[in-house]
């Protein structure tokens, strides 16, 4: 029981801390340059995408299968793609930056709670991935709370209310982490699942929405420097850590 209130509580903790940084170079910086911005959404999704490939899906195959590992994967990426399009949708109507802020910062705790499951389960597989996805998954927040707090700031809102707001989205990370240990505890096949659905849920976030939105931000090379800056970070990581 102590275990897992500590995991918990550390996963929690580390998704605040990413996504509080990015809260508040947004309010700080106010208006961060668009070659920043690519940067910072190249290096998350580089690093995602090094521990994804080279650390989470081998741990997947070592602790359920290959054939296991391929189908929860691509539910995993189905999953996040059906929530994407749902908010995307939303997205498309048009709105001043404060509802734009408020659909970013719904999108937000929708994608902590399957983060959590993924902390959880990776603390679940061992101390070292559990702290590689902690810090992946922090680094992966900046950007996010960047992009809560930037219309936030433009609808001229205080900042201690765009913080609050922020800190309220880091939340479900607790709940998800929780489920993602009770998951992990039941069997190994159980955890090799989960590490799976995890993956395909960490790939489509790099791929389908860091990757192209740091390429929108800026068309120089800046993103593909962060993103191969990411996937040098990501492999020393699985290296040392």
């Amino acid at each position: 029981m102590k275990n897992v209130i500590v995991v918990v509580l550390l996963s929690s903790v580390i998704s605040l801390i990413g996504t509080m940084v990015g809260a508040s170079v947004g309010v700080f910086l106010k208006n961060p340059s668009k070659r920043l911005m690519s940067i910072i959404l190249g290096f998350a999704a580089g690093v995602m995408l090094s521990i994804v490939v080279f650390d989470l899906i081998p741990e997947s195959i070592e602790t359920r299968s290959f054939s296991g590992t391929i189908i929860f994967l691509i539910i995993g990426i189905l999953i996040i793609m059906t929530l994407d399009n749902l908010i995307q949708g939303k997205n498309k109507e048009g709105s001043p930056h404060y509802k734009l802020a408020f659909l970013t910062a719904l999108g937000l705790m929708i994608h902590n709670f399957p983060e959590g499951i993924i902390m959880g389960c990776s603390f679940m597989a061992g101390k070292t991935l559990g702290l590689k996805m902690s810090i992946i998954i922090a680094i992966h927040d900046i950007p996010e709370g960047m992009a809560v707090s930037a219309p936030l700031m433009l609808s001229r809102v205080k900042v201690s209310k765009i913080l609050t707001y922020v800190f309220i989205t880091a939340l479900p990370t607790a709940l998800g982490a929780w489920l993602g240990i009770f998951l992990g505890s039941v069997s190994e096949n159980v955890l090799g699942s989960c590490l799976a659905l995890a993956s395909g849920i960490m790939l489509y976030i790099s791929c389908g929405e860091l990757l192209p939105e740091s390429n929108n931000q800026w068309n120089g090379i800046a993103g593909t420097v962060g993103m191969l800056a990411g996937v040098i970070l990501g492999l020393l990581m699985i290296k040392l850590i």
